[in-house]
């Protein structure tokens, strides 16, 4: 190979926008996630007003709460954004989404609020979070206390047929074309995680655009062999 060759800047493939559907008939069922989905269908006949749904990055907690948030007339808000002030305003329909909660980013006060809130009004709560064990640990006693006493609903890592799953539907997000031995080929090596199957098919996905090559398993080992590299 000449140096010039070997000295040519890579490409860089243009990044356009892709959807990813938050229906409930593009979720995904599987016993990773059976009791969560569970819980959903069951509303408003829940054991708690306020309930709690955790796991995995990316494991459909957030596609769960919007589906529940459709069912409920809820109303949703990301748990770094909440204040006092829009407490109200968060409940006003009877019933709320607070996702991805984080003891580092979230308003602790606001969240004491919002609870009691719920509570007088008999409104209806949804809360997320990855790990609800950090939120156990917060400094204000009393959010600590209602936090404990919230029933929490647990999503699981997928199982091998759930994350051939994924991978089939993040490649149909994304519109890319693929076949069994691909799949087969990424479900065996890459992490079981839902975040590991989301970043190699945007992966593939980028490399493809970049080569202007069809998305394939010789591509697919290729992208694994760069990324370990």
């Amino acid at each position: 190979m000449s140096l010039a060759a070997r000295t040519q800047p890579r490409q860089l493939a243009l990044a356009l926008p892709h959807a990813e559907s938050l229906t409930r008939d593009n979720f995904l069922e599987g016993p990773c996630n059976a009791q969560a989905l569970a819980l959903v269908d069951a509303w408003p006949d829940w054991p708690n007003r306020i309930m709690m749904l955790a796991g995995p990055e990316g494991g459909g907690k957030s596609h769960l709460a919007t589906i529940w948030a459709e069912i409920a007339g809820a109303r949703s808000i990301s748990a770094h954004l909440l204040t006092s002030e829009n407490v109200p305003g968060a409940l006003a329909t009877g019933a709320t989404v607070v996702d991805d909660l984080d003891p580092a980013t979230l308003d602790h006060r606001a969240l004491f609020h919002l609870m009691n809130l719920a509570r007088e009004d008999g409104a209806y709560v949804l809360l997320t979070c990855r790990l609800p064990q950090t939120l156990f640990d917060i400094e204000l006693r009393d959010l600590q206390s209602r936090l404990r006493a919230i029933p929490v609903v647990t999503l699981d890592p997928p199982d091998d047929a759930m994350l051939r799953a994924l991978i089939v539907k993040f490649c149909a997000d994304r519109q890319m074309n693929v076949d069994e031995a691909l799949v087969s080929y990424l479900a065996t090596h890459i992490e079981r995680s839902f975040t590991a199957a989301r970043r190699i098919v945007a992966l593939l996905d980028a490399e493809a655009l970049r080569l202007r090559r069809p998305v394939t398993r010789a591509l697919a080992v290729e992208v694994l062999r760069d990324a370990a590299a």
